[in-house]
């Protein structure tokens, strides 16, 4: 059996659940990208979270890997043509982290409606304004999810007893009835629904889904949230609709480029204006990373890992 190689940072559990089974690896959470091209001919697994690009080249010059592992949802960060001309086998642990984000949502959610970051904010300035901080009661209001896979229906199940109606829209993955949601066309979700909350992969067909086209075309203005990937919604358009009153608020945990450092940039000057405007709540990209997700995503990926490897049932 070959070596693996584990790329950033993983819990404890599953470098002992490998030691255990006999599996040889190197775990190396610091490691670069230009020491992962030069030694990733040696190694027959390797398991990533987002520190890394897996691309073509790199691909090419790993002439042993059988498998790669993600921990997280998604593959976005892996070239899987790539991988499937060269006959490697790619998983994630996406449902590891679904309650973490089905929680991260809700959490933004309620604070866009509370007005609680405006109102945290103001206090520590002293500044006491109750009426400028009157919120919005979640109960009675339509909830719109695309995407109704691990993080849409953990989102779903988080909702259960607030008082909302939920519509699930996804091409994929489906809602069926007894799920505690209506599924429905996007079109219909979209007209009937007062929150949307997007928890779809990134692909070429949702790669800035929402722009100023999809934005023109909502009957009504909605509270929108991205809790799927940065580069699913346009940025700098989603601001103007806020300006414009096109959307009500919006919260997201994922960027457009993560982080966004680049001062000089556009993404970075529209966030930061966003980030002054009480009708965002914007986070690091740290929905699906809680401390229970931190094992719980280690765990799937040791038990995948295995299972591919035949040492597990």
């Amino acid at each position: 059996m070959k070596k693996w190689l584990l790329v950033d940072d993983f819990h404890p559990a599953l470098m002992e659940g490998l030691l255990l089974h006999g599996i040889d690896f190197d775990y190396r959470p610091d490691i670069d990208e230009t020491a992962i091209r030069a030694c990733i001919s040696r190694y027959s697994g390797l398991l990533i979270r987002s520190k890394m690009r897996v691309d073509r080249t790199l691909i090419e010059s790993a002439s042993q890997l059988c498998f790669i592992g993600r921990g997280g949802s998604g593959l976005d960060n892996i070239d899987e043509r790539a991988c499937a001309e060269r006959n490697i086998t790619l998983f994630n642990a996406a449902g590891a982290n679904a309650d973490a984000v089905g929680e991260q949502t809700l959490a933004m959610l309620l604070s866009l409606f509370t007005n609680l970051h405006k109102a945290d904010a103001e206090v520590r300035r002293g500044i006491w304004d109750r009426e400028g901080n009157r919120g919005l009661e979640l109960a009675g209001r339509t909830v719109g999810i695309i995407g109704f896979g691990h993080t849409g229906s953990a989102f779903a199940r988080k909702l259960s007893g607030l008082g909302v109606r939920v519509l699930a829209y996804d091409k994929h993955a489906p809602a069926t009835e007894g799920q505690g949601v209506e599924p429905c066309e996007l079109v219909n979700l979209l007209s009937e629904s007062d929150i949307v909350s997007f928890h779809v992969p990134l692909t070429p067909e949702t790669r800035y889904w929402v722009n100023d086209v999809f934005i023109d075309s909502l009957s009504r203005p909605i509270w929108l949230l991205n809790l799927s990937r940065g580069e699913v919604v346009d940025t700098a358009a989603v601001w103007r609709a806020i300006q414009s009153g096109k959307i009500r608020g919006f919260a997201a945990d994922v960027l457009e480029r993560e982080p966004p450092m680049d001062l000089g940039s556009p993404i970075a000057e529209t966030l930061r204006a966003m980030s002054a405007d009480y009708r965002c709540v914007l986070a690091p990209h740290i929905g699906g990373w809680t401390h229970e997700s931190y094992r719980k995503i280690s765990e799937e990926l040791l038990h995948k890992s295995l299972l591919i490897m035949g040492l597990v049932d």
